[in-house]
């Protein structure tokens, strides 16, 4: 629950911190709850409120594994279904949302651009919500992307490593080999001599005058 809470936090702080930071009159406006006669959503029949995109994904954040399945199923057979600016929307911001096992950045990047390449189909705040959570998967995936390639590098450190251990272990071995067979070899040359020093002994001893 606390965990759910958090990425709840994360998701609404970054869109209302993307907001304030654009800059943009039409969407300080819009954050305000103001309508100008440019941005007027109504303009659009059939689109959706804002109020509707933000409180899936606050259901989707907050809702425990069944509930974010069935979010995700509902709204991908809508865009498949009744393919539309709002129904491809929505399934795009449920595939940009993560903390949910279909959570899907790259495929929620491309969905979202072509959206923004047709701004005349969205309304205002349509426009604005895409671009914030263009925005921000754009950073996550900078971000994963750099986890992934610390991991690799750590992960070839680790392997550059043990390939060094390995090589000084087996160096060691080598040379504790080649000490054993100098040992062994030493030890023959010893008994060598030694056998024949019992030899000369034996044979002086027979030839010695009694």
């Amino acid at each position: 629950m606390r965990k759910d809470l958090v990425r709840l936090r994360v998701v609404c702080i970054t869109i209302l911190v993307a907001l304030t930071a654009s800059g943009c009159e039409t969407t300080s406006d819009w954050l305000k709850g103001r309508r100008t006669a440019e941005a007027d959503d109504s303009v659009i029949l059939g689109a959706p409120e804002i109020n509707s995109y933000l409180t899936e994904l606050h259901s989707l954040v907050s809702g425990d594994p069944a509930t974010q399945a069935e979010i995700f199923a509902d709204s991908e057979a809508a865009a498949q279904l009744t393919p539309g600016t709002s129904t491809r929307l929505r399934f795009a911001l449920v595939l940009a949302t993560p903390g949910h096992s279909e959570s899907d950045g790259i495929k929620a990047q491309s969905m979202l651009r072509e959206l923004l390449a047709q701004i005349e189909l969205m309304t205002n705040s349509e426009i604005a919500l895409a671009t914030i959570i263009l925005k921000d998967v754009e950073a996550r995936t900078v971000l994963d992307n750099e986890a992934r390639r610390l991991r690799s590098e750590n992960s070839r450190a680790a392997k550059t490593e043990e390939a060094a251990i390995v090589r000084r272990i087996n160096r060691v071995e080598t040379e504790n080999r080649r000490l054993r067979e100098s040992l062994a070899d030493a030890e023959a040359k010893l008994e060598a001599i030694t056998t024949i020093e019992r030899s000369i002994r034996e044979q002086a001893g027979d030839t010695d005058p009694r």
